[in-house]
């Protein structure tokens, strides 16, 4: 080997090394696990089938409580109650005819009971003729996000098929797994840091689920070392969940790890 070569090598030898130091503290560092954002998202449809006449919303919009968000077709409704409202009608004359020939005394208890069964299931029947009526008209049980819009003007939907799908930001979590040596630090109600890409500064996040169950590592965690073929899942409640996006992958940190490191180092200080 030349002079040459030996001097190179030698100072790749030294760059490696200087390259190496910082790493020696990296143990010291608090464990990060790797999870996603999840919500709970809320789907709203029709009671009844219909046909879409009108959306008020598209996917994206902000709504709150009480906001427009779809119309259905309702002539066979305007229909019934109009039927409704005349069989009311015909019960409230006989009702009313029934208790003048009973005051009178030229009617029978029995056909007063019987005109007053009937006024009051007359009205029981409109008063379900107006409210399936109203609910052809559906607002926003809460306020949130529009996160997806499944059918168009014009579609027909089936009863219970939901038309739009609303995020309220309360009902964001992040979903993380720990191996099992490390399920006894956790509690709920603990605060987590949430780190993720494109996300300013570290976010929080509360502890609100520890599973009871042990399951396999999932597929989707993906890791440079493999610390334990057992995980629990964990759920926990983002302080600031505007600021984080359905299906972002995270990194989370204990706090309980970072104090504990913390401790550490004030011990070795001493």
């Amino acid at each position: 080997m030349s002079r040459i070569a030996r001097k190179r090598l030698r100072s790749l030898a030294v760059i490696i090394a200087l390259l190496t130091l910082p790493l020696a503290g990296c143990d010291d560092k608090p464990v990060t696990y790797q999870g996603w954002i999840e919500a709970n998202l809320i789907f709203v449809g029709p009671d009844e089938a219909g046909r879409v006449e009108t959306l008020s919303v598209r996917e994206g919009d902000k709504v709150e409580v009480g906001a427009p968000l779809f119309t259905l077709d309702s002539e066979l409704h305007k229909a019934d109650l109009n039927m409704t409202m005349a069989t009311l009608a015909n019960a409230k004359q006989t009702f009313e005819r029934a208790q003048t020939l009973a005051r009178s005394g030229s009617g029978t208890q029995k056909d007063y009971d019987a005109a007053q069964a009937a006024l009051r299931e007359a009205e029981a029947r409109v008063n379900t003729s107006q409210t399936r009526l109203a609910r052809r008209s559906i607002a926003s049980p809460v306020a949130g996000t529009v996160q997806q819009v499944y059918f168009r003007p014009g579609e027909v939907v089936t009863a219970s098929k939901p038309i739009v799908a609303l995020l309220p930001p309360g009902n964001m979590k992040v979903r993380f797994f720990v191996p099992e040596a490390v399920l006894p630090r956790i509690t709920y109600g603990e605060t987590v840091t949430v780190r993720c890409d494109g996300c300013s500064g570290d976010l929080t996040a509360k502890v609100s689920f520890i599973s009871k169950t042990a399951e396999f590592t999932p597929p989707v965690i993906y890791s440079l070392e493999e610390r334990s073929k057992l995980v629990f899942l964990i759920e926990a409640l983002p302080v600031a969940p505007a600021n984080m996006r359905v299906g972002q992958p995270v990194d989370v940190r204990l706090d309980s790890d970072a104090r504990s490191l913390n401790a550490k180092a004030m011990d070795a200080k001493r």
